[in-house]
């Protein structure tokens, strides 16, 4: 068949029915966006734009997708970026003062410097420079990140972030399970939704049952509904409407110092977070060289550039590369067929039936996340822990990105450590010379984020 050799499924050891069940659970496992990112975007637009948000939500996430499995022929999704949304509304709206119109602006900016970077083959420098021990130690981290993710939703875990902007660290409370067992959240409905889902999933996953992620997700979404948590659909379908939010853009607001560094803080936290997703995501699926390259990390990167600037125009905050493709590459999906399947779930669910998908709860999803944050942290076998110029950055990576909430802290705690820790050793030649821009970047980053500079 022509899309058995358009998408290299022998190449891969796959087929179409794997794909399409690839895509299906990737789609599950990230498909809360379309509710999450219109009711933190609300925020700051209002709620009269929850109907036209939901469509820019949808329909940027499925169009990027689909581009990104035809044209980069990879199984990731994309979708607006939870962080960046947060960011959006309480850091540069709420916290700043800009207008959400200017915001909007800022992202679609950093849209098209991503993707003048792209096609110069800059960004594909700046992921070949990574050290695999650093790449290894982001899929790793992106997993732990992925398995606090879960445990919040669970309820397992409390994040108390102590202030809305991102990046901020937050602290984690660790639930009481001995006095509280009884008497908070582990008594509720909720947990046992959540519960239900881990129980069906370890279940099939010991059975080697294909799709046992996607199958637990249904099962606590039936139980969900069962218990109350979630009610039963009122209506099938939902009509599109951008009427409150396409083509909003101020970009005459941008002519400020202070805007310009709205769109820098939106262009590092975009930048690194992809670049982390990406190769962590790679490393996962086998995409990875041996040498630490990603083959046409290129078209993947332009795919998710053109993400950002699309939304943008259509009314969401930027639209990244998602973690949670990861629970479709679990279930085997190898090639971009998995994305084109997510891509058109997200256009069907999102922009015709999108009252189905609101009753899945995020108890529901929860057991998928910890599962797959447990598969992704396997890779960290990979890295040369004998070797402590190579281990401590990585472990710095390892701990960076779960404890303080945000992927692109990790990485930038990752490369600095590394530089600076090669360089004592001796060993400056290990070094390539992009790392060295890199690990100052983040330094002057992380300054500007401190108030220092």
């Amino acid at each position: 068949m022509a899309l058995d050799d358009y998408f290299q499924f022998e190449e891969f050891g796959t087929d179409m029915r794997t794909e399409i069940l690839a895509g299906l659970t990737t789609f599950m496992t990230m498909s809360y966006i379309i509710f999450v990112n219109p009711a933190i975007l609300s925020v700051a637009i209002g709620k009269e734009a929850i109907p036209s948000l939901v469509t820019a939500t949808a329909f940027s996430a499925g169009i990027t997708t689909i581009i990104m499995g035809l044209y980069a022929r990879k199984p990731f999704a994309l979708a607006p970026g939870m962080g960046l949304n947060a960011y959006f509304t309480y850091g540069v709206v709420l916290g700043m003062g800009y207008t959400w119109q200017v915001a909007l602006a800022a992202v679609f900016i950093e849209g098209l410097l991503f993707i003048a970077l792209s096609i110069s083959g800059f960004r594909t420098a700046v992921i070949n420079a990574i050290p695999s021990s650093q790449k290894y130690a982001i899929g790793a981290g992106i997993g732990l990140f992925l398995t606090l993710i879960g445990m919040k939703a669970a309820g397992i875990v409390t994040v108390n972030v102590t202030n809305p902007q991102a990046h901020v660290p937050g602290l984690l409370d660790i639930n009481d399970w001995v006095t509280a067992l009884n008497t908070s959240y582990f008594s509720t409905p909720e947990f046992l939704v959540a519960v239900i889902g881990l129980v069906v999933a370890f279940l099939l996953i010991a059975r080697n049952i294909p799709g046992a992620l996607l199958f637990s997700i249904i099962a606590a979404t039936i139980a969900a509904v069962a218990v109350g948590v979630s009610p039963p659909p009122e209506r099938i379908f939902a009509f599109p409407t951008l009427d409150r939010t396409l083509f909003r853009l101020d970009l005459s607001g941008l002519m400020s110092v202070g805007a310009v560094g709205v769109v820098f803080a939106f262009f590092m936290v975009d930048f690194f977070d992809t670049v982390g997703t990406v190769a962590g995501l790679s490393a996962k699926a086998g995409f990875m060289e041996e040498d630490g390259t990603i083959p046409d990390s290129e078209k993947i990167l332009l795919t998710d550039a053109i993400g950002t600037s699309l939304g943008a125009l259509l009314g969401t905050s930027t639209v990244t590369t998602y973690i949670e493709s990861a629970a479709g590459i679990e279930e085997g999906g190898r090639t971009g067929m998995t994305a084109v399947v997510v891509g058109l779930l997200f256009l069907a669910i999102g922009l015709f039936v999108s009252p189905i998908a609101q009753i899945i709860p995020a108890q529901a999803t929860a057991p998928a996340l910890m599962i797959v944050g447990f598969y992704m942290i396997t890779v960290v076998r990979n890295v040369d822990f004998d070797d402590l110029t190579e281990a401590l950055p990585a472990f710095f990576v390892l701990v960076t990105i779960p404890y303080t909430y945000s992927i692109a802290d990790g990485i930038g705690a990752g490369f600095i450590s590394y530089v600076i820790l090669k360089i004592v050793a001796g060993r400056y030649r290990d070094i390539h010379p992009l790392m060295y821009a890199l690990a100052l970047v983040f330094a002057v980053y992380f300054l500007y984020l401190g108030g220092i500079i």
